[in-house]
Parts: structure tokens; sequence; C-alpha cells
């Protein structure tokens, strides 16, 4: 393929991406599930327009960690830390964090006695991590439609699903050469220790200097700095990511970090603001560029025998049962009452499948019998799930939703172009969703 071939490819190709976005907002189908049959669909092209020599791991990999980057500052940016919203906080955490552990331990279980080969249960753990992981980069955008605690639940959970899963999963690939239980947490311990004292100091510093900059070019300045330092902590095993969301959090909130008379003067209101501004600009375009890429390139590696793969459907219905299975008891310890529909909101998606091109290149945690097959029918299914979940939540007709905007018969009293009957359910459940179990 040539150079302009690949670059009309491309273009075409984060085109289509937003076109998917307008379709994702008007039906709550997950553009994901349109990205993935893009890439699967771009397999069958003739053969002098075959793009397999330019997604190849290696340049996943480092795509990979600066998405991974990206993705962290962009949930950080979204935590807007206020003593009002502790109790919410606080077990949106428990549930991200409870969840998380729960579903490894409860799908590491069953590819262990399952899928053949897998004779190691740390590999499985390995394996089980990513797909325990919500997708903030699809909740997110999904739940706009929600309104009251029930959106901030869901965009605090995701976000902290995001970051504790990462960080789980790193932990876990740089303790396998540790021994014993005592020397693991001995090395987490310590990690997480000067981890945060670092993070700490540079989230301080890089926001005080940051707003002192006078360039119109510093945005990608900053992001450069951060991804030094995210660099630099993993040459010297630390993680790193903390770095990046102890940024996020400090940007985002100011008025908490700096209190008091003396730091009070370190930071200037009016400058973080359009500064503020500018991230969620950049970091909001990044993310949909790489979640574009990444779900094409995705789609391009999977093989349709693994789709019709009735052991792939066995495992993969097995892992969404633990997922759900799971949620639903987390919730209802920690929510207690209505927790819907939240339960059905939990897609896999972009950190799943980047940690798993993670563990491709880490061949001791390879599991041959693995297939991928697996992580698409865990993505398709549970976005599917969420997809049905929204819409009948705000009292739409499913069938008719995915049907697109054909003509129906409305009854329209007010005339204000809205279906009266329609109104009235919509209206109920908005006022439901301002009830709070969190205060």
């Amino acid at each position: 393929m040539d150079t302009y071939t690949l670059i009309i490819g491309i273009s075409l190709v984060i085109i289509i991406s937003f076109f998917f976005n307008i379709f994702a907002k008007k039906t709550n189908i997950p553009s994901v599930l349109m990205l993935i049959a893009l890439g699967v669909l771009i397999q069958f092209l003739p053969e002098k327009y075959n793009a397999d020599i330019y997604a190849n791991l290696s340049t996943l990999e480092i795509i990979g960690n600066v998405g991974l980057v990206m993705i962290v500052l962009e949930a950080a940016l979204d935590l807007k830390l206020s003593s009002d919203k502790k109790g919410l906080i606080i077990n949106s955490f428990l549930v991200a964090l409870i969840a998380l552990v729960a579903s490894s331990f409860a799908i590491a279980t069953i590819i262990y006695f399952v899928i053949p080969g897998a004779d190691s249960y740390y590999n499985c753990m390995i394996y089980a991590i990513p797909l325990s992981i919500m997708s903030s980069a699809i909740i997110i955008p999904s739940v706009g439609g929600l309104t009251g605690v029930k959106k901030e639940f869901m965009v605090y959970e995701s976000t902290f699903s995001d970051i504790l899963g990462i960080m789980f999963f790193y932990f876990m690939i740089e303790s396998n050469e540790k021994e014993g239980f005592v020397e693991v947490v001995s090395y987490v311990g310590i990690n997480i220790a000067v981890t945060l004292v670092v993070s700490i100091i540079l989230a301080y510093g890089l926001v005080f200097i940051f707003q002192r900059l006078t360039s119109q070019v510093k945005l990608f300045l900053v992001i450069s700095v951060l991804m030094l330092m995210y660099a630099l902590g993993k040459t010297f095993h630390l993680s790193s990511l903390l770095i990046i969301l102890a940024f996020g959090l400090v940007l985002n909130n100011t008025k908490i970090f700096f209190r008091g008379e003396r730091l009070s003067k370190w930071v200037n209101e009016e400058k973080v603001k359009p500064i503020m501004h500018d991230f969620h600009i950049l970091t909001l375009e990044s993310a949909f560029v790489i979640r574009t890429f990444f779900f094409v390139i995705f789609g391009m590696f999977i093989t349709i025998n693994s789709i019709l793969d009735p052991n792939v459907a066995i495992v993969s219905l097995g892992v969404i049962a633990s997922l759900y299975l799971v949620r639903y008891i987390v919730l209802k310890a920690v929510v207690k009452r209505d927790i819907k529909p939240q339960l059905y909101i939990a897609p896999r998606g972009l950190i799943t499948i980047l940690l798993f091109f993670v563990i491709s290149g880490h061949s001791e945690f390879t599991i041959e019998k693995f297939d991928a097959g697996i992580l698409l029918f865990v993505i398709l299914i549970s976005s599917i799930i969420m997809t049905v979940a929204l819409i009948t939540y705000r009292g739409e007709n499913v069938r008719k939703v995915l049907l697109g905007q054909l003509p129906k018969i409305k009854v329209d009293k007010n005339n204000d172009g809205k279906d009266d009957d329609q109104e009235k359910i919509i209206e109920h459940n908005v006022e439901e969703q301002d009830f709070n179990p969190f205060s």
C-alpha cells in the first residue's frame, strides 16, 4: 500500500467514526461495536489494500501507552471533588474496587478450569483483570441521558474502575518476579508510597509552573512532560499512572489542594479555567482518535472462525454471567436500593483491549488457547445489555429506536413536537433519577 492510499484510509476511518458517534447518540448503540465491525470488514479488502503490516503489536504498544496516559488524564479531569459528594465518591470507589477484585477472581477461576493450557492461576488473573475493568470511554458518553446521582455515580465508578484496574494490572505484571506473599505486599506498599510522594510533588509543581507559562503552545508541552514522567516511572518500576492521576486531580480541584494563606497564593483561578477548558478539548479529541483506531485494529485481529466457535461462546457467557452476578451483589451490599439501570451499565472496551495487547508482549504470561473471540463476545454482549437498559429506562421502545427514525403515530396535544405519553414516561424516570441513596 502506498503512502497516499494509507492517508486516504486513515482519513476515511476517522470520518466514518465521526458518523458512528452521531448514530450512537441517536440510538444508544455504542460506536465501538460499529468500529469493531469496520475492522472485521477491512480484512476482506483486496490484498493491495491490506493494512496488516501497519497494525502490528509493536506499534500498538506505543500507541497503547499514550492511550493509557490520555485515558487516565481524561478520567482525572472528570473527577470534581467536593464535601457534599463525599458519600457518592466513597461508595462509587468501593463498588469499583470490590467489583474489580471479585470479578477478577471469578473470571480467573473460569479461565483456569475451562481453557486448556491455563495451568497457572497467576497468568489467569493477568487475563482476568482487563475483562473486569469497566470502560469509561463508553460509559461517560452513554449516560448523558441520565440525570442526578445516577449519572454522577456511573461517571465516578467507571473512572475509578479504569484507574484501579490499570494499576492492579501493572502491579501484577511487575510483581511476577517476587517470591512469597510478604515480599509482594512489601514491594507494592513501598511502590505506592514512593509513587504517591513523587506524584504529589510533581502535581503541585506542574500546576504551579503550567499556569505561569505565557507561550500559546503549552498543552503538548505538558503532555510531553507527563509522558516523560510516565516513562521514567516505568523505568524505575513505579506506578507512574498515579503521577497522571494526581496531576489531573490537582488541576481540576485547585480550591481543595491549594488551601490556606500560603498555598492559595500559588494558584490563579482565572488562569486555570481556560487551561482546564483546553485540556478537556485535547483529551477528548485524543481519546476519540485513539478509541477509533484501537477498535478498528482490534476488529482486524479477529478471525471469523473464533466468532463461530461454540467453546468461545460458552466461556464468554460464563464471563458475562460472573460479571453481572458480582455487580449485582456489590451494588446490593453498598448502594442497597435503586440499582437500575446502573446494574446493566458495565460495558468492556478500550482499556480491556489495550491491556490484552500488553499481555501479548509478555510471553511468560501467554495462555496459548485463549481466543481473542472471547474479548469480542464480552465487549459485544455487555454493550448490548447497556444499550437495551438505557433505552428501556428512558421509556422508549428498543425495537423502534434500533430501527431508526421511522414514521409513527403520536399524540401531541400541546403541539411541542413530542409524543405526550412518551413525555410522561421520560419525566417519571427523570424524577426517579434524583433519588440519592448516598446522602
